[in-house]
Order: C-alpha cells, then sequence, then structure tokens
C-alpha cells in the first residue's frame, strides 16, 4: 500500500502528458497552456471565501472591496512566482523545500502545509454540506458524511487525463460565475458605493479579523505547491524561447482565472452589502441565513436556488485541488507515495472530524464561526509558503536569466510583510485577551511555546537560504572557477632583496633567493640595525654594532661576487619594516625573500607581525623561507 520510493517528477501520473512543443498557431497555442491556473482559482472561490465576504459584506458593506483587490493582486503575483517554479526548475515547491531546508525545518513545514490543506479541506466539507442542507433540506450533519462518497470523484476524472479534469473543473466554475452574474442583476448595487468600496481604509479590530480571513481565503498557501506542480503536466522544450514562452502563457492563464475567481468573490461581497448591510441586516454572519434571507430581499425564489448550486459547485471543485495539493506536499516533503484512494480518505476524515464534533457538540450555529477560523488558520501558515517561494525564484544560480527582477522581488517581499504583519497583528490582538485573564496559565505557558517555535521556524526558513547563498559566494570568491591555464609565463626578476639578520640562518636564505634568480640577477642584501643608538641617531650613528653589522653585510657581498653574482649591500636603521619596504623600493627590487623563525608565543608575534607587515606594504613577490 505503500511505497518509499524516489519521486522525481511531480504529479508522476500526469506530469508532461500534454505536449505543447507540437505546432500550433492562433489561439489554439494559448489553449493548449490553459488550465492549470483555473485548478488552482477555485481555491479562490471555495466555500471559506463565502463566509468571510458575506460577514465582510453584511458587516461592513463594500468597505472590504479594496481588501479583495489587494488579496487578488497577491494572489496574481505569487502564483506567478510558483508557476515560474515550476516551469524553469521542473520543481514543485515542496521540492524545492525538501532540497534546500534541513529535515527537522522541512519536516515542521511539511505539518504546516498539512495543516493548511485539512483546514482548507474542512471549508469544503463545510461548504458542500452547507449547500446540499439548502437545496434539499438535508440535516446538515448528514450532509457532511455524504461528502466522504466525493473522495471517489477524481479517483474517476484522473483516469480520463488531466485535460479532462481541467475540464470539468473549468465547467463548475462557470457555474458559480454565472450563478453570481445573474444574482448581481438581481440585487442591482449601486456603483457608486462599489467604487468607494476600492479605495483604502483603516480596519477596526473586527474588521481586521475578517480582512485575514478573506487574505487567507483568498491567498492560498495549499495553491503555491499546486501551481508549482500542474504546470509540469505541461512538456515544453528546453531551450530559453521555450521556457520564457510557457511562462508567458502561464502568466495570461494566471491572469484570466484569478480574476474570474476576484469577480465571484466581489460578487458575494457586493451580493452581502447590498442585500443585507444597506437594509440593516449587519447580524447576517451565516450563509444559511443569507440563503433564507435572499429570497424576499430580491423578491425571487430564483436567487436562493442559484446560490445554493453555487455553494455545491465551489465546494466540489475546491475538494479535487486539495487532495491534488495533499499528493504534491506529501510526495514533495516525504517522497512517501501513497495509494490515491488512501490519500483521499486520510485527508477528507481530517476534515470531516472536527466538523463533526463542532456541529455535534454546538450545533449547526457555529459552523459558519468555523469556516472563518478555517480561513484565518490558512492565512497563518501563508508565510511559511511565500517566503520559500521568493528564496526560490530569486536564486539566479538555479534560475538562471529567469530568476525575478528586482521590482519583482521587491513587491513580492512587500507582499510577504504585509502577509506577516496582518497575521502576527491579528494573533497579537487575540493572544492578549488570553493573557489578560486571570488563571488558564496552561493556556498561557501553551501559547509561548508555540510562540517560540514559529519564532525559531521562521528565522531559519526566512534566513538559512540567505545565509547558505552568502557563504556559497564567499566561497566562489576565495576560490574562483576553474579557469584554463593559459598565461604561466612570468617576466624574470632582475633585482632581488634578501633581508639578514646574521643568525645561523642567513645561509639557508641566501640560497632560496639565488636558486630564484640567475648570475644575471642584481641581488640586495637588507639589514636594519637596531641598536640603542642606531634607532636614536639613525645613519649618524658610528657605535661598535653599526660597524659590525656593516662589515658582516658587506662580507656577504663580497663572497657572492667572488662567486660570479652581482651583490650589493644596504643597511637601514630604527624601524625594521619601514626600512626593509624603503630600501627595497629604492633598489627596484622584484623580489624580497625574509626567513620565518617560526617563533613560538610572543615571538612569534613580534617577528611574525614584521612579516605581515612587510607584505602588505610591498606589491611584488615577497618569498618567505622558515629557517
Amino acid at each position: 500500500m505503500r511505497q518509499h520510493i524516489p519521486i522525481e517528477n511531480s504529479l508522476g501520473d500526469v506530469h508532461e502528458t500534454v505536449d505543447t512543443t507540437k505546432p500550433r498557431k492562433g489561439i489554439k497555442r494559448l489553449l493548449a497552456y490553459i488550465g492549470p491556473a483555473y485548478l488552482v482559482s477555485v481555491g479562490y472561490m471555495d466555500p471559506g471565501n463565502w463566509a468571510t465576504d458575506l460577514q465582510g459584506g453584511a458587516q461592513f458593506g463594500y468597505q472590504l472591496i479594496w481588501v479583495l483587490l489587494m488579496s487578488n493582486l497577491m494572489a496574481l503575483l505569487l502564483q506567478g512566482l510558483s508557476a515560474r517554479l515550476g516551469i524553469v526548475r521542473r520543481k514543485d515547491l515542496a521540492q524545492a523545500n525538501r532540497e534546500t531546508y534541513p529535515p527537522l525545518v522541512n519536516f515542521c513545514l511539511y505539518i504546516l502545509a498539512e495543516i493548511a490543506i485539512a483546514a482548507c479541506d474542512l471549508a469544503e466539507v463545510l461548504g458542500m454540506a452547507l449547500g446540499i442542507h439548502l437545496l434539499t433540506g438535508l440535516p446538515l450533519i448528514w450532509g457532511v458524511a455524504i461528502t466522504v462518497l466525493d473522495t471517489f470523484l477524481l479517483l474517476w476524472l484522473q483516469r480520463f487525463g488531466i485535460r479532462k479534469l481541467e475540464a470539468f473543473i473549468i465547467v463548475l466554475v462557470l457555474i458559480i460565475g454565472g450563478s453570481f452574474l445573474i444574482e448581481l442583476f438581481l440585487v442591482k448595487p449601486v456603483m457608486g458605493h462599489v467604487v468607494k468600496g476600492f479605495v483604502p481604509g483603516k480596519l477596526n479590530k473586527e474588521a481586521l479579523y475578517i480582512a485575514v480571513g478573506i487574505i487567507g481565503a483568498t491567498v492560498m498557501p495549499h495553491n503555491l505547491y499546486l501551481h508549482s506542480a500542474l504546470v509540469q503536466t505541461r512538456k515544453i522544450g528546453e531551450d530559453k524561447a521555450s521556457i520564457r514562452k510557457a511562462i508567458k502563457y502561464n502568466l495570461i492563464d494566471s491572469t484570466i482565472a484569478l480574476n474570474a475567481a476576484f469577480f465571484v468573490n466581489a460578487g458575494i461581497l457586493v451580493l452581502a452589502a447590498s442585500a443585507f448591510f444597506t437594509t440593516g441586516n449587519t447580524g447576517v454572519a451565516k450563509i444559511e441565513d443569507a440563503h433564507r434571507l435572499l429570497a424576499p430581499l430580491l423578491g425571487t425564489q430564483v436567487a436562493p436556488i442559484l446560490f445554493a448550486v453555487a455553494l455545491i459547485a465551489a465546494g466540489q471543485s475546491s475538494t479535487v485541488t486539495g487532495t491534488l495539493a495533499g499528493q504534491i506536499v506529501m510526495e514533495g516533503y516525504l517522497k512517501l507515495r501513497i495509494n490515491p484512494l488512501l490519500r483521499r480518505l486520510i485527508t477528507r476524515l481530517l476534515a470531516i472530524v472536527p466538523a463533526v464534533l463542532v456541529i455535534w457538540v454546538y450545533g449547526d450555529a457555529k459552523v459558519d464561526a468555523l469556516l472563518v477560523f478555517s480561513q484565518v488558520i490558512l492565512s497563518m501558515q501563508l508565510g511559511f509558503a511565500v517566503i520559500p517561494l521568493i528564496h526560490f525564484v530569486s536564486d539566479k544560480k538555479e534560475m538562471g536569466e529567469f530568476a525575478i527582477k528586482p521590482f519583482t522581488k521587491i513587491a513580492a517581499w512587500l507582499v510577504a510583510i504585509v502577509l506577516v504583519f496582518l497575521n502576527v497583528k491579528m494573533v497579537a490582538e487575540q493572544v492578549m485577551e488570553v493573557f489578560k485573564a486571570d488563571g488558564m496559565m496552561g493556556w498561557k505557558i501553551a501559547i509561548v511555546v508555540f510562540a517560540l517555535f514559529f519564532i525559531w521556524l521562521f528565522l531559519m526558513m526566512t534566513f538559512l537560504p540567505i545565509v547558505r547563498r552568502h557563504m556559497q559566494k564567499a566561497s566562489v570568491k576565495i576560490h574562483g572557477n576553474t579557469k584554463p591555464l593559459l598565461n604561466l609565463a612570468v617576466a624574470p626578476v632582475h633585482t632581488i632583496a634578501l633581508a639578514l639578520d646574521f643568525s645561523d640562518h642567513d645561509e639557508r636564505i641566501v640560497a632560496y633567493a639565488l636558486s630564484q634568480g640567475t648570475k644575471s640577477t642584481k641581488y640586495v642584501l637588507l639589514h636594519v640595525v637596531e641598536s640603542a643608538s642606531a634607532k636614536y641617531l639613525g645613519e649618524q650613528t658610528d657605535d661598535n654594532e653599526t660597524r659590525l653589522d656593516k662589515e658582516r653585510l658587506q662580507s656577504y657581498a663580497q663572497q657572492l661576487q667572488v662567486l660570479g653574482y652581482t651583490a650589493s649591500a644596504a643597511i637601514g636603521y630604527r624601524s625594521r619594516v619601514k626600512e626593509i619596504v624603503r630600501m627595497v623600493k629604492e633598489a627596484n627590487a622584484g623580489m624580497l625573500v625574509m626567513g620565518a623563525h617560526r617563533h613560538a608565543g610572543l615571538k612569534d608575534y613580534l617577528f611574525g607581525e614584521t612579516i605581515e607587515a612587510v607584505r602588505h606594504s610591498l606589491d611584488i613577490p615577497v618569498l618567505i623561507v622558515n629557517v
């Protein structure tokens, strides 16, 4: 039933099953790429959106339309980045994470992704059950149980290939969009008020909670995993022109599909604002209440029927894509492939159990609150999908010329910052209510532990790729790329300087200096007098040590001359470093030979400093001889 096997291709059963490399003209060329974004878009109009959009419209009128628009623009940007990752690297987001982060971080990201998918599936289960209940009157808890049956729908659809699955989803999207187009025609909103809703405004605590829910319902983390895999169902050429074409057509696909999702979400919010907010029914926060009030407020029985049909279509379409996302996440993170039926049943049970428990304990009244809460959970997961995605598509080493440009990168990071800020603000406000209350020490400790965990995971996820990239760049700077050895010629050195200290090791230093030149090379023997009077009087000194040093240096020079070498002597005073550098430059030497005495402790510091200081003050080769 379960296999631990290498998973190389995302959604291997349908990987590259649609060949876009075949010659096509006109609209047919675009249609070959159209499809993946529509599967993604259904996640942007699932029942979870309905709950947040209805509450937003009923409680705050048209005030939150700008939040929907901002969310849609965010979604368009992020889904474009997700598609780019899949097209260029031929890996989905889960696979890219697995290659980048250490096992513990990956496991945490996997758990969060599964929680996001379970929260999404929870919304789909509740939405489907509500739709069935509103259309047929069947009790809600039985509607939840019936949703188990749609587990088999995806398995049946997958037998016909990805194109048939995409066609099925597009039909459901058209049903949803058509239903709300008719609803808007019936409700006749005041367009002037709708337009004002596009102007951003300050949000109070209640509006912020709904706004974050709207963002969570619109920009869905599992969709980023899904899109990066679905684009790989298209077989494209490996050349840059083909990759560029695929990115272009997938951007068109995403723009059309996500704008359709925006129309549906805006339609729900405008419907709620026009039908409920303007009539004083601001307390409508439940999908069931909205369905019940549509008929008397709009004067027709068609509106509630369309509402229920669209809700069922939204739940059914979303459940298909949620299953695919679960498969992608499990295979990408764990390299674990299980029977699709078992995978679907596990995902569905994770959603059904909390839904049944809430309905059983609290009754139908808490279903809509659970829907909104599921979308807030989704929003809280966003940062943990968005930030790695931005890292991956910004990586020039992996993406090459298809890495995102600076403007897009700035926009993506701004979106990530906004998402994280809104979530932190919302969570902080909710948590403060707990800490203000007396007692509840267990909850307070648990909150602190979870906060520390999320901070650690966030820092690891955000900064680890940056640190690794910096280390790789530093390594490249140190080692450089392997280059062909084309120019190995070195100009002959005409003058070599030798720094001598009149120790037993002078002979070794001279020998190494002679090995670097020829009989025609000039050798300049250097020594710095360091007696007390020499440090004080400099060249004017005439003490015994100075005279002996001059004689020794001259003796070395004469011995070399006898051997046929051209040699001269130069004496310096006071500062060892400054004088050696001065004499080397005055002699116009092309190389300096010095001795390193391998001192330990304090001597190593004192004499080692001389060598380092001299070496850094000269721009010629310096040969250090260990003596």
